[in-house]
């Protein structure tokens, strides 16, 4: 999992997490991102602060036996601090326990509307129809028509069991 700041044309930012870089891109592309302040679809990736090691991790590494990293001199410290840091593998358990109780909330107190998710969303935003909570899915080219029309929508969590 990969944790962005985003913005919006207004600045607003706001944090999001995708499982790598290209799920953020497809999503972007496919006007799934919207900003939660001003529900703008114009999303971009905010400048963020890269993690840079720090003369303090070498310490702890040095102390902990790694005695031929000092023989080794500071060129090598680089690369091989970088090959030492493990990529995340999944999200932490809290993240993906308050999706899965997030999603879990949806289904529960909201309507199951199958693939009539944007005709019911748009009955209810024009007050054609009660206002209540609904889900279901859309294809691409409803969520973008929804988003234009200012219709507000929030995707549901994929949680690691949906990918089975």
């Amino acid at each position: 999992m990969i944790r962005y700041t985003l913005t919006c044309p207004d600045q607003h930012e706001f944090e999001a997490w995708f499982s790598n870089g290209d799920a953020f891109e497809t999503q972007r592309a496919d006007g799934l991102l919207s900003c939660p302040v001003c529900g703008s679809t114009d999303i971009d990736r905010a400048l963020m602060a890269p993690a840079i090691s720090t003369s303090r991790r070498k310490e702890n590494r040095l102390s902990a036996g790694d005695a031929s990293a000092d023989a080794r001199g500071d060129a090598d410290d680089a690369p091989r601090l970088a090959a030492n840091v493990p990529e995340p593998t999944a999200a932490p358990k809290e993240v993906i326990n308050a999706l899965r109780k997030l999603r879990e909330h949806v289904t529960k107190n909201a309507d199951y509307v199958g693939k009539k998710f944007a005709e019911e969303a748009r009955k209810i935003h024009y007050e054609e129809a009660e206002k209540r909570g609904i889900y279901g899915e859309a294809t691409k080219e409803d969520v973008r028509a929804l988003a234009e029309e200012g219709i507000e929508f929030h995707p549901l969590p994929t949680l690691p069991e949906d990918k089975n």
